[in-house]
């Protein structure tokens, strides 16, 4: 191994999948989803209890494809639902794993990120890392009033890749991520806009049953009267409300699909509705990333689109005309999100910067 080249392993736990990485650096040597067996999986009676069985496949899984892992300098997992925190590289201890375990902020695959990076790397005796979870909580105290005393709005987004994209485009651009004002749009199953500045995200829309533009599966702001006089009709559950929320809401919700290339041929072949819905979206999330810029005073360096949907040059076509005035629209399709994690991990083991303690001691009066 060359001087100053880091093995990193990284892991990404989905609800039915775990998705691993070996990097030399940036640079990426192994990836491999694996595809875990649904009945396997109800065997266990908690999502946590699955994380030994996910090791081991994940060890397995390793060995047989040659990779020594004896090499590895680290282990990065994904985030999970723990308290709220600024975006950095975290060291997983004691504190971490007991949230994670619990489920401090909820139930989600993405807790398991942490837990399996720990039980590899205790094995190795070498640090564990998660990095930028989707609780990053960096938002201004103006930016968290909701109009209603009792609701606070709250930070839940696509922070891996956000992060991770502002630092390319800075990179670009030839400074630092701490130098710059950016709008990052994350477009996948869920839509996040946050308004980056100066390497923290100072507001955000709540990508996972909050506000914001609707999305293939999510329905993002809606009115407020109509949904409370829908909760109180007597005809839907708790359940089925939240399902019309995250599950039911945005593209599925109107046209049966969550698949935008679908919606998009249906729109060429003639069918009016399914081209206004799309359109609609489009029109929505122009519509707040001109809010975003209005929060940065229109001092906006770049607008960058990424996430899945950025691959969708119809769409982005149609985003950007709303938008390309106030400042250049920059697109980073995908997510790379086992990259990001390496990217994480690496700073911190070549002294970039340093790991941060869970919990920061400035956020631990934050909760959900």
């Amino acid at each position: 191994m060359q001087v100053n080249e880091y093995r990193i392993l990284t892991l990404n736990p989905g609800s039915t999948s775990t998705k691993i990485g070996v990097f030399a650096n940036d640079r990426s040597i192994f990836e491999k989803t694996l595809r875990h067996d649904c009945e396997k999986l109800s065997m266990f009676s908690t999502l946590i209890d699955q994380y030994e069985f996910r090791t081991q496949t994940i060890l397995e899984t390793l060995d047989e494809e040659g990779i020594n892992i004896s090499k590895l300098n680290a282990v990065c997992g994904r985030g999970g639902l723990i308290r709220p925190i600024e975006g950095g590289t975290y060291l997983v201890n004691d504190q971490m794993l007991n949230d994670l375990r619990n489920g401090f902020a909820g139930d989600h695959a993405s807790n398991l990120g942490g837990i399996i990076a720990n039980e590899i790397a205790c094995g190795l005796n070498i640090p564990a890392y998660i990095v930028d979870p989707v609780v990053v909580d960096e938002m201004e105290e103006i930016a968290k009033i909701s109009g209603v005393p009792t609701i606070e709005r709250r930070s839940i987004f696509h922070a891996l890749n956000q992060k991770a994209v502002a630092r390319r485009v800075a990179s670009d651009f030839k400074k630092k991520y701490e130098e710059m004002n950016l709008v990052i749009i994350h477009m996948s199953g869920g839509i996040t806009v946050g308004v980056h500045k100066y390497g923290r995200v100072i507001d955000v829309n709540n990508g996972l049953h909050g506000d914001g533009p609707f999305s293939p599966e999510r329905a993002g702001t809606i009115p407020a009267g109509d949904l409370i006089s829908m909760c109180y009709s007597g005809e839907f559950s708790r359940e089925e409300m939240m399902r019309k929320i995250v599950g039911q809401g945005g593209l599925i919700g109107y046209l049966g699909t969550t698949d935008v290339e679908k919606v998009q041929e249906m729109a060429e072949a003639g069918d009016e509705n399914a081209s206004l819905i799309y359109s609609a979206m489009a029109y929505q999330i122009g519509k707040e990333i001109g809010s975003a810029s209005a929060v940065l005073k229109g001092k906006v360096d770049a607008i960058v689109l990424t996430g899945s949907l950025a691959y969708e040059r119809k769409l982005v076509k149609e985003i950007s005309f709303y938008i390309d005035w106030i400042a250049d629209v920059l697109v980073f399709p995908g997510e790379n999100e086992l990259l990001a994690l390496a990217e994480g991990a690496l700073r911190v083991l070549m002294n970039e910067e340093a790991a941060k303690q869970y919990p920061n001691e400035t956020m631990t009066s934050k909760v959900f």
